[in-house]
């Protein structure tokens, strides 16, 4: 127990620069007291205990702000960093080395029982907002940027954005245990990318029809948008 401990600790202290020592991450970081009662709480719903599990769960939610079914199961070293509003479903599986930020939400779109919320592979990086529904699984590594809704599954080592939230390519180094793929400030636009290249392309026919002695009228050209996407 104290070795798995430790390991929480020091998860936080790799994530969080704002971490400055043990005893602070100890007592003063709500996401790791809601894992830790969570833990008590599974072993009793997996010895069939289930009202006091649940009793402990609620509790744990009134202390921390942060909601997790008993029956969910976490892997280590899983850091949930401010955690306010944070849900995680009954049937949630979470892999090792998994963050989540506030406001995230590992929801359920069914009511037939089973399995029916998702599943976070190992270094899954989950941003403020985002909300992954159904029983889908995103890959290793991968990182969903904040406010994101993710209903389907995503290969490993991606980065997804948007609503409905849509991979692309990660670009730079892989992320490793030790050093997860944090960089939210570096997220796609992939709307504003796609109709840049519709209309680099209509600009290019456009070129070829003048070119062939064609004519184009210029009240058909798109106007610049007054906004950014």
């Amino acid at each position: 127990m104290f070795v798995t401990i430790r390991e929480d600790i020091r998860s936080v202290l790799e994530r969080d620069p704002a971490a400055r020592s043990w005893l602070e991450v100890l007592l003063c970081y709500p996401g790791l007291h809601a894992i830790w009662i969570h833990r008590l709480s599974h072993r009793l719903w997996l010895a069939k205990l289930y009202l006091p599990a649940r009793w402990l769960s609620h509790l744990a939610r009134w202390l921390t702000g942060i909601e997790i079914h008993p029956g969910a199961t976490i892997g280590p070293r899983c850091f949930i960093d401010h955690g306010m509003g944070v849900v995680i479903g009954e049937t949630a599986e979470i892999g090792a080395d998994v963050t989540l930020y506030h406001g995230v939400t590992l929801g359920g779109v069914s009511l037939v029982p089973g399995k029916r919320h998702p599943t976070l592979q190992d270094g899954v990086v989950v941003g403020a907002g985002a909300k992954v529904l159904g029983a889908i699984t995103i890959g290793k590594n991968t990182r969903i940027g904040a406010n994101a809704v993710v209903v389907k599954d995503v290969e490993a080592d991606k980065v997804v954005v948007g609503i409905p939230g849509k991979p692309v390519e990660r670009s730079g180094p892989s992320p490793t245990a030790h050093r997860p793929d944090l960089d939210h400030n570096i997220l796609p636009d992939v709307i504003s990318e796609r109709l840049d290249r519709v209309l680099a392309r209509l600009d290019e026919i456009e070129h070829a029809v003048r070119g062939n002695g064609g004519s184009v009228r210029e009240e058909r050209r798109w106007p610049e948008p007054d906004f950014v996407i």
